[in-house]
């Protein structure tokens, strides 16, 4: 039986799972995030559930897929009507309290925490409407950002963060202690490494002056890859269109760096709030992204794609029950965290739960690496079909209801180079692998009615000219600051 004890989960936005020390890459500097690694187990095939920020916190707060509750994309925010971790773990009586972004729909419903402090909701309890366009897709007019933003200094998003740690910071040491009869949750959840690009200088240049900065792989636009889901994305977004120089490229290759070591410094303020606090040895640790980033591979800046960059993410646990400097191989989801969750603090799943799909990591911590089917799906913004990914120990199979299918063997290819659906002679492993998605879905089925939900959104939104009219954000504003459209 885990014994229940406090916890902290540390949510990220936008972290490329390779950028990250404790993960392989030698080049990111993250010492506090390696530090809890070392204490704790690091699952190197991880995934959200979608990758894009609302159907991936949505999965992540009800440990639910998409097409079993709806979120569909960031025009379709979660609401509370599902039960999440947070009711529950509210509803035993225990303090669970947020700290930052959320991109739920609002403040004003029950989202299942004691307190929402400093919340980051969708604006106007809407979202990215312009992303319901699921047909010849819009140009977003907020593209120029990711180039435009990149360099040195502050931007809403550092200053949000360092509000976020100094919150978290003072909520560590003023009110937990208030809270040790039972245990409590905290989540505190950044928006770094997420564009704007802008890092603190002392970060930026640490890595925009190295010689050795790592070039985007398949960057140069004859070794991208020629498939329509790529393609539409690229033209839909059009960030690429914007970097005309390397030193473009260079600086938001520095800045997106910049912006993880401001996080790790970050977390590291609250863990050493945690430790002095004298809470240390009685709480413990979960560390993620609510998904990746493609970082300018194969000519792709942000997420919405099934590549390891976007829809991968660290996830690290430590703490009492979890072995200290283990890694993990055995895929992995967001949807694991749920139970995981409940198990931390001492809930009994209902009976209910027990059928859910995800599997606490306490258990999947401590057995050897297993065989296990990762899935996500993606209806969203810059998607003109939908896309389904399963991943087993060695193969990665994407399918799209209108487009040819991906499969990477990602034992032999991790960087996934080669589609081996396009090779003669694999179409029996590619019907295999469908086969196994549709143990899961129905892939038309599900697309069928995303698209029911996105159309009847659109409609009460005042159709396609109102929503392409209305503009892009480029990105949320934190509390406190004005929207940007465009």
């Amino acid at each position: 039986m885990t014994k229940a004890k406090n916890l902290i989960v540390f949510m990220s936005d936008e972290h490329n799972p390779k950028a990250l020390g404790c993960y392989g890459n030698d080049f990111v500097k993250t010492p506090n995030l390696d530090a809890i690694a070392a204490r704790g187990t690091r699952f190197t095939s991880a995934y959200c559930n979608s990758p894009v920020c609302i159907p991936a916190r949505a999965t992540f707060a009800t440990g639910r897929y998409i097409h079993q509750m709806g979120f569909w994309d960031n025009a379709d925010p979660y609401d509370g009507s599902v039960t999440s971790w947070h009711h529950r773990v509210r509803d035993e009586g225990q303090h669970c309290v947020s700290i930052g972004k959320l991109h739920f729909r609002s403040i004003d419903d029950d989202n299942g925490f004691s307190q929402e402090i400093v919340p980051m909701h969708v604006i106007e309890g809407k979202g990215d409407l312009m992303g319901l366009v699921r047909e010849d897709l819009p140009r977003r007019g907020g593209a120029w950002k990711m180039a435009g933003q990149a360099g040195p200094g502050e931007s809403s998003y550092t200053m949000y963060d360092r509000n976020i740690a100094a919150l978290a910071q003072t909520w560590l040491r003023e009110e937990a202690p208030k809270h040790q009869d039972k245990p409590w949750v905290l989540f505190v959840s950044f928006v770094a490494p997420h564009f704007p690009l802008t890092a603190p200088p002392e970060h930026f240049y640490r890595y925009y002056l190295d010689d050795n900065l790592p070039w985007p792989k398949l960057y140069d636009k004859a070794e991208r890859p020629d498939h329509p889901f790529i393609k539409d994305y690229a033209s839909s977004f059009a960030y690429d269109d914007f970097f005309d120089t390397e030193d473009k490229v260079r600086r938001a290759l520095a800045g997106y760096y910049g912006l993880v070591s401001f996080l790790d410094e970050n977390i590291g303020k609250v863990m050493s709030a945690l430790e002095g606090s004298g809470l240390g040895d009685d709480t413990r640790i979960i560390y993620t992204s609510d998904h990746g980033d493609n970082l300018g591979s194969r000519g792709l800046w942000g997420k919405s794609t099934m590549f390891e960059e976007a829809v991968g993410v660290p996830l690290i646990i430590s703490g009492d029950g979890i072995p200290a400097g283990v890694e993990r191989k055995t895929p992995i989801t967001h949807i694991d965290v749920y139970p995981t969750i409940l198990e931390a603090v001492g809930i009994t799943p209902t009976e209910e739960e027990k059928t859910l799909s995800g599997e606490s990591l306490f258990k999947l911590a401590n057995q050897s690496d297993g065989d296990r089917l990762a899935f996500a799906e993606y209806h969203g913004m810059g998607s003109a079909t939908g896309a389904f990914m399963i991943r087993d120990d060695r193969y990665k199979y994407v399918h799209y209801v209108d487009y040819p299918p991906h499969l990477f063997d990602l034992l032999e290819d991790p960087e996934e180079l080669l589609n081996l659906a396009e090779i003669p002679g694999n179409e029996a492993l590619v019907a295999e692998y469908r086969a196994k998605m549709e143990t899961l879905c129905i892939p038309k089925e599900v697309d069928a009615r995303a698209r029911k939900r996105q159309a009847e959104l659109l409609e009460l939104n005042g159709g396609r000219e109102a929503v392409v009219a209305r503009g892009d954000l480029g990105y949320s504003p934190p509390p406190g600051v004005a929207v940007d459209f465009n």
